[in-house]
Formats: structure tokens, sequence, C-alpha cells
């Protein structure tokens, strides 16, 4: 982990096609999420870096801005089948943030590594301040969380790799 980049892993047991299957899914990404600021989502899930679908917000969650209701646009920027998914996010803030949100799985015994991330490295110059002092907008503990429940969603009662 880094100054601006959070890694954080868990084996998860099951395979990685039905890991990734949830990951490019929007639904996917509202059923997983531990932030607590994803309601729903509409679009078609990604085959490919470019495509995108919508989510919409309510940052009540974190209680750092009242932003209300609110969508994003989830813009795939790595799609690799079966082994890594990432975005960054377009919405009410123009120019785009810049910060990239993703997973990369690992076929591993009896299962998959997963890690999940988030780099805020190369934020757009005019969030530069504001990220100084307001992020990672997402913590470690959600991403921990948030793995927690995609294993609890892929894998429902299967005991957690290397436990």
């Amino acid at each position: 982990m880094s100054e601006q980049r959070i890694e954080v892993e868990r084996a998860i047991a099951a395979e990685p096609a039905a890991i990734f299957e949830i990951l490019r899914s929007p639904e996917g990404h509202v059923k997983i999420d531990a932030s607590g600021m994803l309601m729903s989502s509409t679009g078609e899930a990604a085959s490919a870096v470019g495509d995108t679908f919508t989510v919409h917000m309510d940052r009540d969650a974190l209680r750092d801005f009242d932003l209300g209701l609110y969508d994003v646009i989830v813009v795939i920027s790595e799609y690799e089948q079966d082994r890594e998914i990432a975005w960054t996010i377009d919405g009410q803030m123009q120019p785009p943030i810049g910060h990239v949100y993703g997973y990369r799985l690992e076929p591993v015994e009896g299962g998959t590594n997963v890690t999940s991330y988030y780099d805020w490295s190369d934020i757009h110059e005019n969030y530069r301040e504001l990220a100084a002092t307001h992020f990672p907008i997402i913590s470690e503990t959600n991403l921990r969380a948030t793995l927690g429940i995609l294993a609890r969603t892929v894998a429902p009662g299967q005991p957690r790799l290397g436990a």
C-alpha cells in the first residue's frame, strides 16, 4: 500500500469466472458494496475497456459531502476476462477526478485470490488539494468488507481459503 493506493486481498472459494461475472455487472457492484453509497444501477455488464454503466448513489453513508442522490458513470479502464477489471468514475465533478477502482484475480488451489485496489495517485490536478484532506474516499476497511461480501455472494457457506 502506498500513500495514494490501497490494496487488500482475500482468497475466495470460487473460480475466477464466477467472481468476474459479479465484478463486470452493474448489479454486482451494488450487491457487494460495503460503503453503503451504491443504491442501484442501470446498464449492461462490461465486456471491454471503454464500456460504461450507471450507478445511482447516495453519499449519506459517508457523511462527508451532502450530495443528495446522484448518478455516476462507471467507465471501464482495464478489462482482462477473468483476470482484471478496473474503472474510473465520470459524474457530477468535472473534469472527472481520475481515481481508479479495480480487482485482480489469480487462480489458486480451491478458488481465487482476489486483490481489490483503490488508486488516486493520478487524479486530475484540480482535485489535489481536496485529496490531501479527503482521500481516500473509500477506506481499507470498506475494501476488505466488500471482499467479504463478494465471498459471501459468490461462495455462500464456503470457508475462507487458508483459514
